[in-house]
């Protein structure tokens, strides 16, 4: 269970940042950035992955309303193909950071990669189940993406966004052979790649 401490070691106000959706082959990459107050903790925080999308949906309510400041922010997927997936998602949480009503002087930052971001970070792998603002920020990154991804799916029928996200799913293998890419598809990754020049997708 992620709790305060690397908080409370930190310069304050400190703020988690986290991302959603760098892996899958359609959609933008999300990223949300929040500063949670010590004295008000949602109770059952952590890594979004680990949690029902219930408890998701009602985490990211009660994170909102009891947060000193959050932002969630995208990349779209023209940016994700000008820049690659790295340096949009570093977009992506630069403009979540630089969207948070108070500015942080500090922020925690999930995984390894020292994106160049508006304040002074520490990165902390497995943040998500470590940090509790890094858990809300995951929590808050996860649940705007997918309802991005479930408006897409009444856009682009067929493919199952709204079950799959744009994520690897036997359902969208199918329809990208069937269908083809639709404008929310990444053609840099190599299913999609494969698909438009003609070729036969090799993943099951």
């Amino acid at each position: 269970m992620p709790d305060f401490s690397l908080e409370l070691l930190s310069p304050s106000p400190v703020c988690g940042v986290d991302e959603a959706g760098r892996g899958p082959w359609a959609g933008p990459v999300s990223a949300a950035a929040v500063i949670l107050d010590p004295r008000r903790i949602p109770a059952g925080l952590d890594d979004s992955k680990k949690l029902s999308a219930k408890a998701r949906d009602a985490l990211e309510i009660e994170i909102k309303q009891v947060a000193v400041a959050w932002c969630v922010a995208m990349a779209s997927v023209e940016e994700i193909e000008e820049l690659n997936i790295l340096h949009a998602t570093g977009l992506a949480m630069r403009r979540a950071i630089e969207g948070l009503s108070v500015a942080p002087v500090h922020a925690l930052v999930d995984g390894n990669y020292k994106f160049k971001l508006p304040c002074p970070i520490r990165t902390v792998v497995k943040g998500d189940s470590i940090s509790a603002s890094i858990a809300a920020a995951s929590i808050l990154a996860k649940t705007a993406r997918d309802r991005v991804m479930v408006d897409a799916d009444a856009l682009y029928p067929g493919y199952g966004f709204a079950a799959h996200k744009g994520y690897h799913a036997p359902i969208h293998v199918e329809a990208l052979r069937r269908m083809g890419p639709c404008p929310i598809h990444r053609p840099s990754w190599a299913p999609v790649r494969a698909v438009l020049a003609g070729e036969t997708m090799e993943i099951d």
